[in-house]
């Protein structure tokens, strides 16, 4: 394994826009959820007539789909994410707005599905308001305590952290913006670091799990990891997810 300085310089020069994670190939690994929210999300889009993808990130998971609706739009507001999904989609014909999900820039009833991978903050008024009677919301939402091992290494403990993204909340929230849950299904999946450089990276791209976090505030306590994994221990940690399917009705 090189030093761990040179891990330390390569991952904070790392591209980290975009969803993609192919960096971590070999350093890092996560299990996914049983349902395989992208294929299924790919089965749904060649059935819609107009869809809309929201917080589409660098637009790689829209791009997987292999048939398009006739009319297919998309949401960011993460300004590099928003640059690297237009790239991408422009040849598909997707028009990505810079938008964040609580104001959708779109008419009531424009879209007979609405999904979203991860998205920051589900607003479900803006959800229900721009889906046509009989529309469904299509997601997988990230849950509660996600990757809390990582947070509580840095931080200590977070006692509060496993209280937000709940998805009975979610239920609630999204009944009470008048939309129907058929379908809520729940996973917690196992995530392997093996070198410093995968941490440093990943909490690059996901900020909010060590908000603030940098190496020389942090260095005393990835030197102590970089050592576990040198030994051949790797840091695990859990994601969790929701995958969940709500109606507008009739």
């Amino acid at each position: 394994m090189r030093s761990f300085e040179e891990l330390l310089t390569e991952a904070q020069s790392a591209d980290v826009t975009g969803w993609g994670f192919d960096w971590l190939s070999d350093r890092a690994s996560e299990e996914r959820p049983p349902w395989g929210y992208g294929q299924l999300l790919a089965q749904r889009l060649s059935t819609a007539t107009a869809a809309l993808d929201i917080d589409t990130g660098g637009g790689e998971l829209l791009d997987e789909a292999p048939v398009l609706p006739p009319r297919m739009a998309a949401t960011e507001a993460f300004p590099p994410n928003l640059i690297h999904a237009r790239r991408r989609l422009a040849s598909r014909g997707i028009a990505v707005v810079e938008a964040d999900a609580a104001n959708l820039p779109y008419a009531n009833g424009s879209f007979d599905l609405v999904s979203s991978r991860h998205p920051v903050r589900p607003e479900w008024s803006e959800i229900a308001r721009v889906l046509i009677p009989g529309g469904t919301y299509f997601a997988q939402h990230v849950g509660p305590a996600s990757a809390i091992e990582l947070t509580e290494f840095f931080l200590g403990p977070q006692p509060e952290n496993g209280t937000g993204r709940h998805p009975d909340s979610e239920v609630r929230d999204a009944e009470s913006a008048g939309l129907t849950v058929e379908t809520l299904r729940i996973s917690r999946s196992r995530m392997e670091f093996h070198d410093i450089g995968a941490i440093v990276w990943i909490l690059r791209k996901c900020p909010w799990w060590v908000p603030d976090f940098t190496v020389d505030a942090h260095l005393p306590r990835l030197r102590d990891l970089d050592a576990q994994l040198r030994r051949g221990e790797p840091f695990v940690a859990h994601s969790t997810r929701h995958l969940i399917v709500a109606r507008k009705p009739d």
